[in-house]
């Protein structure tokens, strides 16, 4: 069994996969040693894990699942990838974008031109054009644009995504906000996703991320939805380093 670890910025996830299967998945503010023990004692059945982090975290759970199990892979610019990698510097990619990637490609075939969209603390749009990372574009995510408008006004209140159908045109300050934001988004991935099919012709598009089935629901273009993307993606790699 494989244990992946994914940090991002707001939390920490690890997923137990067996046969490609998801059997357990936990979420927390931040991995502690603590915590890293009791997930391989929880699942002494793991006999190899992967770390892929873009967030802080304690450096010692490394230590832990070195000494812990059999193999341990720490997912960065120089591990081995399925795909090909086109990013001018891979040592600044983030490595959840590569991992997304890999899933994508894994799902919907290397001949495929994928536009994978996570859309979590940020925006990632990102090009993988016939098994080869391109690249792609990074704006603020939901939360951001959000806390920005609060942190950097004197009188605009915090506010979140609206539930249900959004007002296109705000008729107060809090559905204007609600509604810049959202519209906001909406507008940027339609966009992208027009100007790309402009490029390639058919493409096939992924959304993951927190706040992935919210905008699936309000983006017009046809597209899939894939929570998991970047856990497929590193439970691959992992195999792929055997």
């Amino acid at each position: 069994m494989n244990l992946i670890i994914d940090i991002g910025n707001s939390y920490a996830k690890a997923a137990v996969i067996h046969d490609g299967r998801v059997v357990s998945e936990y979420r927390y503010p931040t991995l502690t040693e603590v915590l890293a023990i009791e997930l391989t004692e929880r699942h002494p059945e793991v006999d190899a894990a992967i770390l892929c982090a873009v967030g802080a975290y304690d450096k010692a759970i490394e230590r832990i699942f070195k000494e812990r199990l059999p193999r341990f892979v720490i997912f960065n610019a120089t591990t081995p990838l399925p795909i090909k990698n086109g990013y001018s510097t891979p040592a600044t990619l983030g490595a959840d974008r590569l991992a997304a990637a890999v899933g994508a490609v894994s799902l919907y075939g290397a001949e495929a031109i994928i536009l994978v969209i996570d859309l979590g603390s940020a925006i990632t749009i990102d090009t993988v054009c016939r098994g080869t990372f391109l690249g792609g574009n990074i704006s603020p995510g939901a939360k951001l644009r959000f806390g920005a408008l609060h942190d950097y006004t004197s009188a605009l209140p915090l506010c979140n995504l609206p539930q249900g159908e959004s007002t296109f045109t705000g008729r107060s300050t809090k559905e204007a906000i609600e509604s810049g934001v959202v519209q906001g988004i909406i507008g940027e991935i339609e966009s992208y996703i027009d100007r790309c099919t402009r490029i390639y012709g058919h493409i096939t598009t992924v959304f993951t991320g927190g706040d992935a089935n919210y905008f699936a629901e309000r983006v017009k273009n046809t597209i899939f939805v894939n929570s998991r993307l970047v856990t497929l993606g590193l439970n691959i790699i992992l195999e792929s380093t055997r």
